[in-house]
């Protein structure tokens, strides 16, 4: 008779806490999308392709985040990238201009526009 009142209480806490963990990610994704909207969608585009107003003026293009090789990049290759830019290429390095929780919000944004695919 007494575990019923656990169990309530377990479900009900599995349930409230799932509903403040997917409620803390949604203010980062929407910070996380400003910071991509006023740094990175000249080059990149607003949905990621690299056809952003700036992007034809590059020697280099810029990343497509929609390609299969860019989606299966993982979030540390991503932060390493954001972070220190790529040799050779007009994507130059963020750290210093933005914090650390600032490049891992964009991201969070990044993968919403361009899911995680390790297909490749």
């Amino acid at each position: 008779m007494r575990k019923q009142p656990v169990i309530v209480m377990a479900v009900l806490t599995v349930v409230l806490f799932s509903s403040w963990v997917s409620a803390q990610g949604e203010p980062r994704i929407r910070n996380g999308q400003a910071i991509y909207e006023e740094h990175c969608f000249r080059c990149h585009g607003l949905t990621g392709k690299g056809d952003g107003p700036d992007a034809n003026a590059l020697l280099v293009p810029p990343a497509n985040f929609q390609t299969m090789r860019s989606r299966a990049k993982t979030d540390f290759e991503l932060l390493t990238i954001i972070a220190y830019g790529v040799a050779f290429s007009p994507m130059h390095g963020w750290r210093g201009r933005l914090t650390d929780d600032e490049i891992l919000e964009v991201i969070n944004y990044i993968r919403t526009i361009a899911p995680f695919n390790p297909a490749l």
